[in-house]
């Protein structure tokens, strides 16, 4: 497997690009990042501070994720997912604006990294003989005991 030329960041390193897996990468072009007014924690801090993030990934034009992971992506992301085929996420929970960066960061990963997973096929079964025959049998008890369920005397 080819390794990326950049090297994953240290702890506590902030580059511009997302790791998504030890492989996969997103480039800083394909994530914007705008910050505006919150409502929520932070008292008169709301009023003053631009602390929510909103976060946007051109997910269409990633070159990084293949055509099947887009589109379990466009189906995880659901109302999130643009025309254009971007993810908006917005982040609000944190008074801290960077705690809301972070937080759209990772919410942005483990979509994308529930989305590299690719569902189990089905194999269809049919079920055995002896299933099959306890299952009649069993409907048949039942119709008896409903048709004891007449008054006595009742019978033609």
């Amino acid at each position: 497997m080819a390794r990326p030329l950049v090297e994953r960041p240290l702890p506590g390193q902030i580059l511009s690009m997302l790791w998504i897996t030890e492989t996969l990468f997103l480039a800083d072009w394909e994530l914007t990042e705008s910050f505006v007014r919150a409502s929520g924690p932070g008292g008169q801090n709301v009023n003053k501070v631009s602390t929510a993030v909103e976060l946007r990934f051109e997910a269409e034009r990633s070159p990084h994720l293949t055509p099947a992971v887009k589109a379990r992506l466009k189906k995880i992301a659901g109302r999130r997912w643009t025309l254009e085929g971007a993810i908006v996420l917005q982040a609000e929970e944190t008074r801290s604006q960077a705690r809301n960066r972070e937080l759209a960061r990772e919410r942005l990963a483990e979509m994308i990294r529930a989305a590299l997973v690719a569902p189990k096929r089905r194999i269809a079964t049919k079920p055995t003989l002896g299933s099959q025959r306890r299952r009649i049998a069993a409907k048949a008890l039942r119709g008896e005991v409903k048709a004891l369920r007449g008054k006595p005397g009742e019978e033609e």
